[in-house]
């Protein structure tokens, strides 16, 4: 499936049902649309299985709680859906986006309790989030924008609103021939990359930022379980930012990044050392498990 994402054969469930992926449409005065009432999620499924799907499906419902509107399907009634739609995209190796909105209704300011909620969910084919990342180590510019502080924003939430300062990030590190930039948080600890997470690693131990102002992400808590399985110490911790030159190995963590390798951030260098190597070569034997 190529072109572009308004433009393709195939369909897309919305709102209990399946129709054409062309049709899939929604009206210019749709709430979320001008104040980001949307949360979403972002899967991968491996030989024909979601990986985590439950997770997901639960945390979208989390989510719309956390931007105060609630989601009219259940979580089993979400996962037949998902189910559905990959059965009809014909793909093994997909990735799945669910996403639920307040739509177009009576309100049309900044409230709308009285506007219905809608959801959508589709599949297609993406490959490597960061191209050929994996191999040599993506490079990583660093924001100028800081995840901000969870009395400003409901930040454990994957609401859509939250991702315009990542979008303007990435935007800006693509400029500088980078595939991403990682973020500082509002106190200007290292916080994550545009849609990652981030983890490095000094004398054989693993440093990763506690999440307490940003998503603490499925496949992080994945692979921070198959560090300790590996009895690797594992420290989730606030980390300032002169630390990043001491540390010799980096990677990011996320559904569609996978596990990516990190060469280089600003002006500091890591290695796609031994235990990068051996978590995203788990990691991907582990999804298609």
């Amino acid at each position: 499936m190529a072109g572009a994402y308004n433009d393709r054969d195939g369909t897309i469930w919305m709102n209990g049902q399946m129709i054409p992926w062309r049709d899939a449409n929604i009206h210019i005065l749709t709430h979320a649309m001008h104040y980001a009432s949307s949360v979403f999620e972002g899967e991968r499924a491996y030989n024909g299985k979601i990986f985590k799907s439950r997770a997901h499906s639960e945390r979208l419902k989390r989510s719309a709680e956390m931007i105060d509107f609630e989601i009219p399907y259940t979580v089993d009634e979400i996962e037949a859906a998902k189910v559905e739609v990959l059965t009809a995209s014909g793909l093994q190796d997909a990735y799945v986006r669910a996403v639920a909105w307040r739509g177009a209704g009576e309100d049309m300011g900044v409230a709308s309790a009285r506007n219905p909620v809608q959801m959508a969910i589709a599949a297609w084919e993406w490959g490597a989030y960061y191209g050929d990342a994996k191999m040599k180590g993506a490079k990583l510019d660093i924001s100028k924008w800081k995840r901000p502080s969870p009395e400003t924003i409901p930040s454990h939430a994957k609401a859509a609103g939250l991702y315009m300062i990542c979008t303007m990030s990435k935007h800006t590190a693509e400029t500088k021939g980078c595939s991403d930039a990682m973020m500082f948080d509002y106190r200007g600890y290292v916080a994550e990359a545009t849609g990652a997470n981030i983890f490095f690693v000094k004398d054989g131990e693993v440093h990763t930022p506690d999440p307490d102002c940003f998503l603490n992400g499925i496949t992080r808590q994945t692979v921070i379980g198959m560090l300790k399985d590996r009895q690797i110490r594992v420290h989730e911790r606030h980390i300032m930012p002169e630390e990043l030159e001491g540390f010799e190995q980096c990677w990011l963590t996320g559904t569609a990044a996978e596990v990516t390798p990190v060469g280089q951030i600003g002006e500091y260098n890591f290695e796609v050392g031994s235990i990068t190597r051996e978590i995203a070569q788990s990691y991907e034997t582990l999804v298609r498990s």
